[in-house]
């Protein structure tokens, strides 16, 4: 039986009740939380992060509940994303190689191939924004889609990166250690190690590790699969992660004058890249909407942001 527990005297749910009176699948309510939909609160005795009765109850008097509900986190995969948007699903993929649809989850299948996962909201409004017609009817692909693609473009996992640390820093709440341990979550340890040389820091930052996705056994083939997915790998990504967790050091420092500043100082990393204003995730740059570069900023602030 799902407990139920007491948080700065709020009665709150465990994650799994919480998914059964919410009438969600326990993939559905981790998108949820993730997306902001659903909001969560720590848990005092330690037991990870919990959902307040006032939120379920909150969600459950909405209009069209639960049905409204889960449609909000409904996803489709290549096959069903490409019903959903009128084309072949070898347009989908190529669309979302190039970077222009944006993955929000993913998983691999028993023959260890990653399938991507889409939001369904985000699919309709991409087919029905008409800067994005040419992408969708045109006979052939557009050159510069056509062109990035034959060079081994792929920005899934990337632009999945991206969407996900705004997930994890939004969900650390006012926590700045717990933000600096969300973007070291993406990076590999090496290079943790290299902008954060205190061990004591890096002890700090790898007890408030937010929990990634786990798939397959510790170790196994599956594993290492996701392990690699997860970790930024582009040199201009890997860059900016390294700048954002210098940052963020810097700011987790500040907030606790207790810690000791680490010794030697790391090399100071450059800014962060400017990213380019978006009005959404999904910009194409064939059809002259924002290009797909530099959605990191962009994904941070809509992984903060609450759904009312």
């Amino acid at each position: 039986m799902a407990r139920i527990s007491t948080t700065s005297d709020r009665t709150t749910c465990a994650p799994s009740r919480a998914a059964r009176e919410l009438e969600l699948k326990r993939r559905e309510f981790d998108l949820a939380v993730n997306l902001g939909i659903v909001r969560t609160v720590p848990d005092e005795g330690g037991g990870g992060r919990h959902v307040a009765r006032a939120e379920i109850d909150r969600l459950r008097s909405g209009d069209g509940f639960p049905g409204a509900l889960r449609e909000r986190v409904a996803t489709a995969g290549t096959t069903e994303g490409a019903e959903l948007m009128g084309v072949a699903p070898t347009r989908f993929t190529s669309l979302a190689r190039y970077g222009l649809l944006v993955p929000v989850t993913f998983y691999l299948n028993r023959y260890r191939t990653v399938v991507w996962l889409y939001l369904a909201e985000e699919l309709r409004q991409f087919a029905a924004e008409r800067c994005n017609a040419r992408l969708l009817t045109a006979r052939r692909t557009p050159p510069e889609i056509r062109e990035g693609l034959k060079a081994g473009m792929d920005r899934r996992p990337r632009n999945w990166r991206g969407r996900h640390v705004g997930f994890l820093t939004r969900q650390a709440g006012d926590d700045p250690w717990a933000h600096a341990a969300a973007v070291a979550s993406l990076l590999d340890p090496a290079d943790v190690a290299d902008v954060v040389q205190d061990p004591d820091e890096r002890a700090r930052l790898a007890r408030r590790r937010p929990r990634l996705p786990v798939h397959g056994t510790p170790g196994s083939p599956t594993a290492e699969l996701a392990r690699t997915l997860m970790t930024a790998s582009e040199p201009d990504e890997v860059a900016w992660f390294r700048a954002d967790l210098t940052h963020t050091m810097e700011t987790a420092r500040r907030h606790d004058p207790e810690t000791k500043a680490p010794s030697p100082t790391p090399p100071s990393e450059p800014e962060p890249p400017a990213s380019p204003p978006t009005k959404a995730a999904n910009r194409p740059a064939p059809s002259g909407c924002t290009p797909p570069h530099g959605l990191l900023s962009w994904f941070r602030r809509r992984g903060r942001r609450s759904a009312g």
